[in-house]
C-alpha cells in the first residue's frame, strides 16, 4: 500500500512525463492503484485539510488514471477533454505534490470529458466551475503539466497560511 512518503514532490522529473494509457489487460491493477491513490489522498486530507482528486503519476504510476473523491468516488481511465468553454476564471490552485504552495491560474469554466470507468465502460461528463477546475488540474498531471507551469504571472505564487 502506497503512503504519503510515496507521493512525488515538486522537482521530481517523473511529474513532467506524459503518462501512458491504461490498457484493458491492466484493468485488474486499477483497483489496487485506486486504493493507493485513495489512501494517499486521505493522508493529505488529514495532514493538510484539502484534496478532492489525485492523478496516478503523482504516485509514480505513469498511467492515464484519475481518482476523485467528491460526494462519491469517481475512477477516470484514459480521459480526453472533448470540449471546453471559452470563458475562464481565476483561482488559487493547490496540489498534493507541493501542499504548502498556492498558484494563481486560469481554468475553463466548463469542460466535457470522455473516459472509461472502472468497468471499462465509456462515459461522458460535463462539469462546471470547481469540478471543471479539478478535472483540468488532474488531467494536466497526465500530460506532465503542473499548475506552476500555468501560473498567470510571476506574482502568482503564495504560501498556504
Amino acid at each position: 500500500m502506497k503512503t504519503l512518503k510515496d507521493l512525488l514532490l515538486l522537482g521530481d522529473p517523473r511529474l513532467y512525463e506524459v503518462s501512458a494509457p491504461v490498457s484493458e489487460t491492466e484493468l485488474p491493477l486499477v483497483q489496487e492503484w485506486v486504493a493507493d491513490m485513495h489512501n494517499v489522498m486521505e493522508e493529505i486530507r488529514h495532514k493538510y485539510n484539502f484534496g478532492r482528486g489525485i492523478a496516478a503519476p503523482q504516485l509514480g504510476i505513469m498511467k492515464r488514471l484519475i481518482y476523485l473523491n467528491i460526494d462519491r468516488p469517481v475512477i477516470i481511465i484514459n480521459p480526453e477533454i472533448s470540449e471546453q468553454s471559452e470563458d475562464e476564471f481565476e483561482l488559487w490552485d493547490d496540489c498534493m505534490s507541493f501542499p504548502n504552495l498556492l498558484v494563481r491560474v486560469k481554468r475553463h469554466s466548463q469542460i466535457k470529458v470522455k473516459y472509461l470507468d472502472e468497468h471499462w465502460q465509456p462515459q461522458e461528463w460535463l462539469v462546471h466551475n470547481d469540478l471543471s477546475e479539478l478535472l483540468q488540474h488532474e488531467y494536466d498531471h497526465l500530460n506532465g503539466v503542473l499548475c506552476t507551469m500555468r501560473a498567470i504571472d510571476q506574482q502568482s505564487f503564495k504560501w498556504r497560511s
